[in-house]
């Protein structure tokens, strides 16, 4: 039977060296306090309306002041989307 010719093998080079480059990450300290505040604005905001029993805070707007406070909670989960 004849021998199987042995082939070479390349020698190994290593890949080249990828230049590193700086990402600059974007200042997003505001984030934190508008997320707060808008969930605690929400929070009173529906608070309110129902300690003062529909009176406050707007009255023309009767039962649509829970949405009100439900869009400042949904605002401030919004605003938390952009958090690092």
């Amino acid at each position: 039977m004849p021998k199987s010719r042995i082939r070479k093998k390349a020698d190994f080079t290593a890949p080249p060296t990828k230049q590193s480059t700086n990402i600059k990450l974007s200042n997003r300290s505001w984030v934190a306090p508008v997320m707060l505040a808008l969930f605690l604005i929400g929070l009173a905001w529906i608070v309110v309306f129902y300690v003062t029993e529909g009176d406050l805070p707007i009255d023309a707007l009767g039962n649509w002041n829970i949405v009100v406070g439900f869009g400042f909670i949904a605002g401030g989960f919004g605003v938390s989307t952009q958090w690092k």
